[in-house]
C-alpha cells in the first residue's frame, strides 16, 4: 500500500505562502507549532493547514483503489490596529491569488474565502482577518 505522505501535502502548501511572502514588500510567516513573538507595528501571516476528511473514489482492498483526502488552509492575516481594512485586503489579495483554483502537485485548491474581519484578535493588539482554502488530494493505493 502506498499511501500519502501528509507532511508532503502539508509542505507543498506550506513552501508555497513561504515563497510568496518572502517577495516585495515581504511579511513573515508561522505555520502551526512555532513559537513566534511578532513586533507590534509590523504585518505578519499566520498559515495552518488541518486535514479533514477522507472518501473512497473506488472500491477494492489496500491496493488498487483510490481515497480523496479533504482538507483546510487558515490563513490568519496580522496588521497593525486602527488602519483601517486596506492593508488586509491587499495581503488577503496576494493570498487568494496563490490557491485560487490551482493543482500544485497534486494537490487541488478550491476558491478562496475571505478575507474575513475576526472580530476578536489572537493575540490581542492586531486588525486580524482570515483566508480559508478548501483543498483535496487523491492518495492512490
Amino acid at each position: 500500500m502506498a499511501a500519502t505522505d501528509l507532511n508532503t501535502v502539508r509542505e507543498t502548501i506550506e513552501a508555497r505562502i513561504n515563497d510568496e511572502c518572502r517577495n516585495v514588500p515581504p511579511l513573515p510567516v508561522v505555520f502551526q507549532n512555532m513559537p513566534y513573538t511578532p513586533e507590534m507595528d509590523a504585518s505578519w501571516i499566520q498559515c495552518l493547514v488541518t486535514f479533514l476528511d477522507s472518501e473512497f473514489l473506488s472500491h477494492g482492498g489496500t491496493t488498487d483503489s483510490n481515497n480523496l483526502i479533504t482538507g483546510l488552509v487558515t490563513i490568519n492575516i496580522f496588521t497593525k490596529s486602527g488602519l483601517g481594512y486596506g492593508d488586509s485586503l491587499t495581503i488577503g489579495k496576494r493570498i487568494r491569488d496563490l490557491y485560487n483554483r490551482i493543482n500544485i502537485s497534486g494537490v487541488y485548491f478550491d476558491p478562496p474565502v475571505g478575507p474575513s474581519v475576526i472580530t476578536s484578535p489572537s493575540p490581542e493588539g492586531y486588525f486580524q482577518t482570515q483566508v480559508r482554502v478548501t483543498f483535496e488530494t487523491i492518495e492512490a493505493l
